[in-house]
Parts: structure tokens; C-alpha cells; sequence
């Protein structure tokens, strides 16, 4: 197209000298003319040309991005699945705990106790997502390459979203050691939960005690009570104003990438 239009341009040339000669200067400026339009009309072509490639090289990018991110989000909702999961076991042991200071006829040992002490309040509960390519597409401005707006969108709300993630985890992380507290001092032995709940041998290597100081005394406690109270609310909300909703938002994600991405 190119070298058809350099042909064309040099025959318009040569005849507008030609015209030119022959004094014939209407016809001249017909062919002056005509050598502006087809330099133009390159002109818009060389333009169209640029902006085909421009716009195929931001759509590869796009379609790597995309399935960065679906990989990124598809690991992020397992953790989130997994976080739920032990979120609710946590809970679900406190609520456990309850029954026995609320049923002085139904008290467990205390082994059965450390375990159920270990098991509720070992693990802390904090979501960390896998977000190092989509902060990379934020640090660079490279978001703006994803073309469906409603992605963007949950794309850019995600980080101010882990924020309010981050700020009830640390509510309930504050609930949680609140209760760990209790184990702090001369009152209660954290020695006896870990000697029953077989922590000491197993995965410290230390010859458990052949008799442990009891923590049953806490099933009469209202302080214990009371922070247990406390720790299953924070969980549950948590759980039901929080992860939940997340859930939900990934899927969408998922769902909106999945669409985006093409075979």
C-alpha cells in the first residue's frame, strides 16, 4: 500500500512539473491537490497501522495479566476456604467450652480439656491473599490495561478491602489473647495443656510433667466465661460480615477474569 502510494505520488509529481511548464495552473493545483490528499491518506494508514499494533500488543498484556490474576485469586480463595474453615473450629471449640461452664453435671478431664484449650485457641486467623501481581499492575498503573470496567473496578476496591479484612482479624487476634492472658500467670499452666495435648513431647521434645497443675478452675471462672463470650461474637462476625462477603467477591472476580480470558 505504501509503495503504491509513493508510486502514485511520484506520477502526480511529475505531472504537476508537467502542468506547471505547460502554464496550465488550475490543472496544476488539481494535482497539487491530489499529491496532498494521498500524502494524507498515508498518513492516516501509517496512524491505523501504529494503533492495530498499539492496541494488539495492550490486549496480550491484558491476556497475561488475566490469567496471572486467575491463578493469583484462584489461590487466594483456597487460603480464604481454609481460613473459614479453621475460623469456625476455633468458635465452635469456645462454644464447646461453654457447655461445660454452663453444665457443672457435664465437666470434662483434664486432658480432654487441654486439647479442647489447644485446639480452640492454637491457631490465629489472619487472610494473607496472594497479591503480588496485582500490586505490581497497581505500583506500575498497568490496572488501567484491563478493559472490562466492572473487573477494574473490584480490582481496585480489593486492597482497601484487605484493610477491613486486616482491622477485624486484629479485633478478634485481641479477643483471642485476651484469653491467652489468663495463662500468663501464676493461676494457670500452659505447661499442662501442652503436656496432655501431647505439644511437649511430640513437637518441643520436653519429658512431659507426671503431674500437671489443673486448669478446670477455669470452667468456674465468670472473667473466662465472659472472654469466651466475647472470642465466638468477634468470630462469628468475622465469619458472616467478612469472609463470607469475600467469598463471594473472588467468585465474582473469578467469574468476571474467566469471561475476560480468551482460549
Amino acid at each position: 500500500m505504501l509503495k503504491l502510494q509513493k508510486t502514485m505520488l511520484q506520477l502526480f509529481k511529475a505531472l504537476r512539473l508537467q502542468k506547471l511548464k505547460e502554464s496550465k495552473i488550475k490543472k496544476y493545483l488539481l494535482y497539487a491537490l491530489g499529491e496532498i490528499i494521498l500524502v494524507v491518506i498515508g498518513i492516516l494508514i501509517a496512524l491505523a497501522i501504529n494503533n492495530n499494533n498499539i492496541k494488539r500488543t495492550i490486549q496480550k498484556k491484558e491476556q497475561t495479566y488475566l490469567v496471572g490474576l486467575m491463578d493469583e485469586f484462584t489461590t487466594s480463595k483456597l487460603k480464604l476456604q481454609e481460613l473459614i474453615n479453621v475460623n469456625k473450629n476455633n468458635y465452635e471449640g469456645a462454644r464447646q467450652i461453654i457447655s461445660y461452664v454452663s453444665n457443672s453435671k457435664i465437666q470434662p478431664d483434664e486432658e480432654q480439656f487441654s486439647l479442647l484449650l489447644y485446639n480452640t485457641f492454637v491457631f490465629d486467623v489472619s487472610f494473607n491473599p496472594n497479591n503480588s501481581l496485582l500490586n505490581e499492575m497497581m505500583n506500575s498503573g498497568s490496572l488501567k490495561d484491563i478493559s472490562n470496567p466492572t473487573l477494574r473496578i473490584h480490582l481496585t476496591n480489593w486492597i482497601s478491602t484487605m484493610e477491613d479484612i486486616a482491622k477485624q482479624e486484629n479485633d478478634l487476634e485481641q479477643q483471642r489473647e485476651k484469653i491467652l492472658d489468663l495463662f500468663r500467670g501464676n493461676t494457670q499452666s500452659i505447661r499442662t495443656i501442652f503436656d496432655l495435648a501431647g505439644v511437649s513431647a511430640n513437637e518441643l521434645d520436653i519429658e512431659p510433667l507426671p503431674k500437671n497443675i489443673s486448669n478446670l478452675n477455669l470452667l468456674h471462672s465468670t472473667q473466662f466465661e465472659n472472654l469466651l463470650f466475647t472470642f465466638i461474637l468477634t468470630s462469628k462476625a468475622t465469619e458472616e460480615a467478612h469472609y463470607l462477603p469475600l467469598m463471594k467477591r473472588i467468585d465474582a472476580i473469578l467469574e468476571l477474569i474467566e469471561k475476560e480470558i480468551k482460549s
